[in-house]
């Protein structure tokens, strides 16, 4: 089930849920191959797209929020997801860069963590994909921003994390980057404090929410 929470000229975005992940897992997987592979073969593709359903079927609860944006005709165009962690299941950092939160960030009770993944904008939107990408990410933080005691977990791309970082967006490399999904992907993390240098640039983009 999809609720609209914003709708802009060309697109609208949308709160998805559990029956989206495998729409969401094709469509963050043949963006990734288009956007950094120029040869490959649909086995590769099918082969990543099982692996990123199978964890995000994992993951999945009744604290994640998954935003998707779809265009007129109802295609999907962008997506991402944050979950909040419940110290338990076995995150996509740990699993992949061996990482624990609680041993690099934070051990104390009172902090919150958010995974922050599954960031996709379409390559032949024909939208400025920067201005969706905000929204998408602003929607996605927000939630850190109204946790008291928060921080983001995320593995990015590491070309866009130039880009946050532009943005405002203030993080911390906490491993070594990897080649993971076609691109070179860093293991960060942010305090609410980072988050906020972008959130008060861009929050006013996820306002009709």
């Amino acid at each position: 089930m999809e609720k609209k929470v914003a709708s802009f000229k060309e697109y609208e975005i949308f709160m998805a849920d559990k029956s989206c992940l495998n729409e969401i897992a094709n469509f963050i997987v043949r963006e990734n191959y288009s956007h950094h592979l120029s040869s490959f073969t649909e086995e590769d593709i099918n082969k990543d797209i099982e692996s990123v359903l199978e964890e995000e079927e994992y993951l999945y609860d009744n604290k994640s929020y998954i935003y998707i944006a779809r265009d007129s005709f109802g295609n999907m165009i962008g997506c991402i997801r944050s979950f909040h962690w419940d110290r338990h299941k076995t995150l996509p950092i740990e699993k992949i860069y061996g990482i624990n939160p609680l041993n690099t960030i934070h051990q104390e009770n009172k902090y919150s963590f958010w995974h922050i993944g599954r960031f996709a904008v379409a390559k032949e939107a024909g939208i400025s994909t920067l201005t969706l990408f905000k929204r998408l990410m602003a929607l996605a933080v927000k939630l850190i921003v109204e946790d008291k005691y928060s921080y983001m977990i995320a593995e990015i791309d590491s070309k866009l994390l130039k880009v946050m970082k532009v943005l405002g967006f203030g993080s911390r490399q906490i491993g070594r980057s990897i080649d993971y999904l076609t691109s070179e992907t860093v293991p960060v993390c942010s305090s609410k404090r980072g988050i906020k240098g972008f959130f008060s640039k861009y929050g006013e983009l996820c306002k009709a929410v």
